[in-house]
């Protein structure tokens, strides 16, 4: 009866053991999203590219958009910059 007993709290010692080295999914936005009607807001965005994107709305009543999360957290190039090549 202590082997049985052992061996179940060393099993689970072991199961608890494993899951304690898993992590989370890392979380991406990415640029593209299915946008349309039952897609919510900003829409279906797990798409890298345009045609991705595309492929994956044809039929479906939607359009590919640009994720407004990814869009608005883009770098602006520094005044140097606009300085050294912009004509203005």
């Amino acid at each position: 009866m202590r082997k049985a007993i052992f061996a179940m709290v060393a099993l689970a010692g072991l199961g608890v053991g494993s899951l304690a080295g898993i992590s989370p999914a890392a979380a991406y936005d990415y640029p593209w999203c299915a946008q349309g009607r039952g897609t919510g807001d900003p829409g279906e965005c797990s798409y890298r590219t345009l045609q991705q994107c595309q492929a994956s709305v044809s039929g479906r009543l939607l359009t590919c958009g640009v994720n407004p999360r990814t869009a608005y957290n883009q770098q602006r190039p520094s005044r140097r910059y606009l300085r050294e090549y912009a004509p203005y």
